[in-house]
């Protein structure tokens, strides 16, 4: 479960955050919905310890995130895959390479790497495309590799950061499709977006942003 108590977050004077208390619940598909500038990043950098807040507490299965040191944090953000709207891929490695360097990084045996890697790329959609490099991919096919990337440790909590800003609509139904089905298969997600179409296609629960406010 995540839960965001009483959360108040800052930057200079500004109060990107205000008192901000939600919950979601294991399992839960949950839309994110706010202009751009919002603070939906911000949400999303405080569930996975790369910002604290100023004010409050936010959890992740009972574990405080914003008091974790830098011991736990690693190990804490192999249970939460992120996907990002600008993918974040590596331009000099392959498909294959973009997702098995997520668990090298993390000392992973190469028999695992070798097993688990084609397996993520295989319900991805992009197993015949392992050899390629991110350059010869099209906008949705970087996208989902960059949701294969987040899902080769098999994490109970699956955020996506505006996933859809840079695609077409058939690209947006395509990814948003993904994203339920993996929803299906037992992730909690949530998703961030300024698109009204995200909302109509998902039809999760959502959370709307505006003025520092969660409502």
């Amino acid at each position: 479960m995540i839960a965001f108590h009483n959360v108040t977050k800052k930057y200079g004077g500004h109060s990107v955050l205000d008192e901000v208390s939600f919950q979601i619940q294991p399992n839960e598909l949950v839309i994110l919905h706010g202009a751009s500038g919002a603070g939906k990043s911000t949400v999303v950098a405080l569930l996975i310890g790369a910002e604290k807040p100023n004010i409050g507490t936010v959890e992740v299965d009972d574990m405080v995130v914003s008091d974790m040191d830098s011991n736990m944090l690693p190990l804490y953000r192999r249970k939460v895959g992120v996907v990002y709207q600008d993918y974040k891929l590596l331009p000099k490695k392959t498909v294959f390479e973009n997702v098995a360097f997520a668990m090298e990084v993390c000392e992973e045996p190469w028999d695992l790497i070798q097993e688990r890697v084609p397996n993520v790329l295989e319900k991805v959609g992009l197993l015949p495309f392992q050899d390629h490099f991110p350059h010869h991919l099209s906008g949705g096919e970087k996208q989902r590799l960059a949701i294969a990337r987040a899902l080769v440790h098999n994490p109970r909590l699956l955020i996506a950061d505006e996933p859809t800003g840079n695609l077409d609509e058939a690209n947006t139904c395509g990814i948003l499709d993904l994203f339920k089905r993996l929803h299906s298969e037992g992730a909690t997600v949530l998703l961030t977006t300024h698109d009204p179409l995200v909302q109509e296609f998902m039809l999760g629960r959502t959370l709307n942003i505006e003025g520092g406010k969660i409502y």
